[in-house]
């Protein structure tokens, strides 16, 4: 006990001498560190990149955490309740989900950011409002519009309070520090503002003539309208739009298809397919196609089989009962077997060595590949070949013209021969590379590839995602016999159940375009005309 009560005076004069050395200690460290950062070398070297990287990392995560709690605006369009949603996006632009249609699509502008309208529901009052007063019909397109400017309006204040707030709040939680929030929720701001410059600079308000729709494919033709009367009626194409949204209420009251599509008489509607590579399931989509855009013809740009044996004949008897002509040329898959086979079925047209017929109201001519690659036996020249039946068919073009009866649309499998009519015909169609292509050449001709019509065929299989199938419907003046607008169709692949129908208008034919003469185009002896502007591939 003597001892403990020995070492007790000792231990407590041990700490107090450590408290009354505290200050010193702390001041001897504080000099030591700054005489370390003083001295080059001592200490390792920021590295301003790698700050500036995380500060951005910062910004984007909380700018998008800030969206998804806040940044989205409920607004009454009409008759109707939606939601207006900004989203990162690569390409930007507009998607309005109307349910139970599906959703459409606008390539509004292009900026980092989307816009998303989401029609939640109707509001029975405003619905009946306009059931009851019919009137209110003339005025419901501007309403909307200004609906949605007031919308749109609100929701960019309330996304720059959300950008911002959620990048500050996020930069104070990982710094700690209220200058690097600040920093972080200043950069934001920057950011969201040069996004809505980059949208108004690339703002496109004809995005409405090009419309994609996702859905409901049987409806695609009463929503996107007919062709001529895009083009020549467009106000009453913007009145279709607006009475898109009093459709919807009847879509809501009752569950049935939207009124039957009236095709105009004067149009005639071309069902372009192409690369069917066997696939059964090709005949039942055309089949379809053919009955709810009541399809005047049929034109089949080739591959239709696979290896092109006797075998496989029996594959093309389902062409008999589609209701509509079937004009169909030889693609490299498709063996001299396959084509005799063909021109001997009712109600079908096999054009090759540039014959021409006259079917449904347009003049075709056609030429069938030179090529047959199953066997291996033509590998050699492959190129020349085809330029060389691009050729014979042009002249066979020529000669057509000559004898007073000029081709509307020329056809060939592969677009290196299609090339070679350039300057000789409005339109030529091809296929082979299994995706959709559209562009004016050199001297005029418009030069369409179609996607393939049968995904690939077994080859669908082969890749991580299956290819779509793919069509489209083209509509031609009956009259000048020039195409007004196409329509390419897509539909998910192999156990895929996605459909989607763009609109499109050649460039002369849009809205506020200067009209040409009725009958102009590419000459007979075209190489020698000043060369047509190309336009771009989707105009």
């Amino acid at each position: 006990m003597a001892r403990v009560s020995a070492a007790v005076p000792h231990v407590l004069a041990e700490v107090m001498n450590s408290i009354r050395n505290a200050p010193r200690a702390l001041v001897r460290r504080h000099r030591a560190r700054r005489r370390a950062a003083a001295t080059p070398g001592l200490t390792p070297r920021s590295r301003p990149w790698t700050r500036a990287v995380g500060l951005v990392a910062v910004v984007l995560l909380g700018a998008w955490l800030g969206l998804l709690v806040v940044g989205d605006v409920r607004v009454p369009v009409g008759p109707m309740n939606t939601t207006m949603t900004l989203r990162p996006s690569i390409s930007g632009g507009t998607k309005i989900n109307v349910s139970p249609l599906g959703a459409l699509q606008l390539d509004s502008h292009v900026a980092p950011v989307r816009l998303d309208v989401n029609v939640d529901q109707l509001d029975p009052d405003r619905a009946q409002a306009l059931v009851d007063h019919p009137e209110r019909l003339s005025g419901l397109q501007d309403e909307v519009a200004q609906d949605v400017e007031h919308g749109t309006l609100d929701l960019a204040v309330r996304s720059c309070v959300a950008v911002v707030s959620g990048a500050t709040a996020l930069g104070l939680v990982v710094y700690r520090r209220p200058r690097r929030a600040l920093a972080a929720g200043g950069l934001a701001l920057t950011l969201l503002v040069a996004s809505g410059g980059t949208a108004y600079a690339t703002w496109n308000p004809d995005s409405v003539l090009e419309p994609r729709f996702s859905g409901l494919l049987s409806s695609a033709p009463s929503l996107v309208g007919d062709a001529r009367s895009i083009v020549t009626e467009f106000d009453v194409y913007q009145k279709e739009l607006a009475r898109l949204v009093t459709n919807v209420t009847k879509l809501y009251d009752v569950t049935s298809t939207l009124p039957a599509y009236q095709p105009d008489p004067t149009t005639i509607r071309v069902l372009h397919v192409s690369d069917i590579h066997l696939n059964p399931a090709s005949w039942k989509i055309i089949a379809s196609l053919v009955e709810q855009y009541k399809v005047d013809v049929i034109v089949d740009s080739g591959d239709t089989m696979d290896h092109g044996t006797a075998a496989e004949n029996g594959f093309l008897d389902p062409i008999e009962d589609l209701d509509a002509p079937y004009v169909w040329v030889r693609g490299n898959h498709d063996s001299r077997v396959t084509q005799k086979y063909l021109e001997g079925l009712k109600n079908v047209h096999v054009l090759d060595d540039g014959r021409a017929r006259t079917v449904a109201g347009l003049r075709f001519a056609g030429i069938g590949d030179p090529q047959y690659t199953p066997d291996r036996s033509q590998s050699d020249g492959a190129e020349a070949s085809q330029e060389l039946a691009g050729a014979r068919l042009a002249s066979a073009l020529r000669d057509q013209h000559a004898a007073g009866t000029p081709v509307d649309v020329a056809i060939a499998h592969e677009p290196s021969a299609a090339r070679e009519v350039d300057g000789e015909v409005p339109l030529v169609l091809a296929g082979h590379l299994h995706r959709e292509d559209m562009e004016v050449m050199k001297y005029g001709t418009r030069l369409r590839i179609e996607g393939s019509t049968g995904g690939s065929g077994l080859r669908a299989v082969e890749g991580e995602y299956p290819d779509p199938i793919q069509a489209s419907i083209l509509y031609f003046d009956r009259d000048s016999r020039r195409l007004q607008a196409w329509d390419e169709i897509k539909l998910g692949g192999l156990g895929l159940t996605t459909a989607e129908v763009s609109r499109h208008l050649p460039k002369e034919n849009q809205p506020g375009a200067t009209p040409s003469p009725t009958g102009t185009g590419p000459s007979p002896t075209g190489r020698s005309r000043t060369p047509a502007a190309p336009s771009p591939a989707s105009s």
